[in-house]
Formats: structure tokens, sequence, C-alpha cells
């Protein structure tokens, strides 16, 4: 057990490290607040599962040098002592920065069947089944777990948010909306103007006239404004009907964009603003986050998850910062 407690210390911070080590050099005060709130998550596992002898030098000495060895000696820790659901979400969560996604569900799935009560874990755990979806989808089995999160916990967000995803990814938009719509109430006024962005697509999808006008916000105001050119030698692969997806996402983080704009792939070159109003997820804006990865793909298929003879730029790293300007070249095919 004390190896066990050791082990959660390492591993949460060795997955705090790698999550947050890109954004070190522009927001230190950022990653420093990050590494105290986690410090404190890692306080309550330990004094849950471990005992003060985990942190003796002679309980420490076998310290893992890398992400992969913590990993490792945790799925040995959890084989000795299956039954510890935080260990099992801790697990969750590293497989999950190592974009292992398929592991990563089956131990959030372990420790659901532990700890079947916890709303959060609940939530967590349908997200693990989306990401490990092929067609990044919430299955059958993810609706259930988010069902069960909103009978404990009926005002969870997150939830609540995801609900909505499945029921409009399952063809239900009059459903989705109506499942939104009381988040409206909850969130601030800048993730509302996003929201009902989302509510209101939603609605016109079920034939639904949209929600009332609010007063206007600054939440549309562009923060990144981003001129996408196409190489020469790839505008005749060009065809009606493609389609141009500019979208900001994490550094080091998951493949969902925290900002995203469709439109026709026209005349190049073409600018395009992303705003916290282009956020695809009211639970995270673009204007949270210091940094991103810009990246500009032309869809033959009209989906913005890359397809074989796809024409896509190369990344560029920006600074999210209002009067920001970007430029991507599209210059290769997607094998």
């Amino acid at each position: 057990m004390a190896t066990f407690a050791f082990l959660a210390v390492v591993l949460t911070l060795a997955v705090l490290l790698a999550v947050l080590w890109p954004l070190w050099r522009d927001a230190r005060g950022l990653v420093l607040g990050g590494v105290a709130a986690l410090g404190i998550a890692t306080f309550a596992l330990y004094r849950v599962v471990g005992t003060p002898a985990a942190l003796q030098p002679d309980a420490t000495a076998a310290m893992p040098a890398t992400l992969d060895d913590a990993v490792a000696q945790l799925e040995a820790e959890l084989e000795k002592n299956p039954d510890e659901p935080e260990g099992w979400r801790l697990l969750g969560k590293s497989y999950a920065a190592l974009e292992r996604h398929a592991d990563a569900q089956k131990a959030f799935d372990r420790a659901v069947q532990l700890l079947p009560g916890d709303a959060d874990l609940l939530v967590e755990t349908a997200q693990a089944h989306l990401f490990n979806h092929p067609e990044k989808k919430l299955d059958d089995a993810a609706v259930k777990l988010l069902e069960q999160a909103l009978e404990i916990n009926p005002a969870h967000q997150r939830g609540r948010w995801f609900t909505g995803v499945a029921q409009r990814q399952n063809g239900q938009p009059a459903e989705a909306a109506k499942t939104w719509e009381p988040l409206l109430a909850q969130v601030d006024a800048s993730t509302a103007t996003t929201l009902r962005t989302q509510i209101n697509e939603a609605r016109a999808e079920a034939g639904l006239p949209p929600l009332a006008d609010t007063a206007p916000t600054d939440a549309d105001a562009a923060l990144l404004t981003v001129t996408v050119d196409i190489a020469p030698e790839l505008k005749a692969k060009l065809a009606p009907g493609d389609t141009l997806f500019v979208f900001a996402r994490q550094v080091g983080g998951p493949p969902m964009p925290v900002a995203a704009r469709r439109v026709p792939a026209g005349a190049f070159p073409m600018t395009i603003a992303l705003g916290d109003g282009d956020s695809p997820m009211p639970t995270m804006k673009l204007s949270q986050l210091p940094q991103v990865q810009l990246v500009a793909r032309v869809s033959k298929a009209g989906d913005v998850t890359a397809q074989a003879g796809d024409l896509e730029a190369t990344p560029v790293a920006a600074e999210v910062k209002a009067g920001n300007r970007y430029a991507l070249t599209i210059d290769r095919v997607v094998p």
C-alpha cells in the first residue's frame, strides 16, 4: 500500500509535467498553479490509500525514471491491490495522457465498477469511451454512464453537455437542445454565448426557431486571425464541394478543437477569425489557453477528421492574444 501511495504521487506529477511542459516558457504562473492544485488532489489520494511511511527515503529509492516506468509500476501495484478505485482512475488519466485510449477506457471502466456513485468519475469514464471510439462518438455504454451521473447530480455541467452531444450524434437535435438549455443559467456570459450557438444549431436541425436573442457580448471578438493559402502545385486538387476547416487545439492535449471554423474551400488565400464564439465545447474556450496549435485542412468528405486525400497545412503554434495574426499554407496531401 505504501508503494501504491508513492507511485500515485510520482505518477500524478509526471502526468502533470507531461501535459503542462509545453506551457512552461510562456505561462509559468499557470503551470505552477496547476502543480499546486494537483498537489492538493494528490495529497488527498495519499491520505486515502497511503501511509506516512510511503514518503520516507527508503520507500522512494526505486523512483521511476519516466512516465512509462511509473505507469508500469502502478499497473503492478494494481495487480496486487485491484480494489483501489482512485488507483484505476489515476491509471486511466495516465493512459489518456499517453494517448492509449483503449487502455484508458478499460481503467476507467474498472474504477466505475468499484466506485459507481461518483458522478465525476462516471462522466470521466464516458469521455474515455468518446476518445476511444473510432468515430469519436459516445456509445451506448457511455450514454448509460452519463444518465447515472445526472441521476446522482442533475446539475453536473459536463455530464449534461456530453448527454446533449450524444443525443445530437444519435439524430436527436431537439432533445440535445432541450438538454443543453438549462446550462445557460449555470455558465458565465461568454460561455453562454458559445452554448447558445450550439443550441440554435441543434434547434435548426430539428426545424425549431432559434432562442430569443440576448444582449451582444464580446465573446465573438477575434482572438486569432488566420490567413490560409494553398501551394500552387495543389490548387488543381481542389474540387467543388470541398470544405476548409481551420481550428485551434490544445498544445499536447486531446485532438478535440477548442475553436473551429468550417467554410467552403473557395478562392485562396482566405482569412478566418477565431474567438470564444467558435469554441465547440462550452467547457473549454479559446481565451482560457495561452497558446494553441493552429491547423488548416481541406476535407473532401466534409469531415473534420483527416481522411486520405485531404489537403492540409503544417500546424503552427500560436499565442492566444487579440490582434495576433498567423499564416498557414496547405502544402501536403494526407496519405
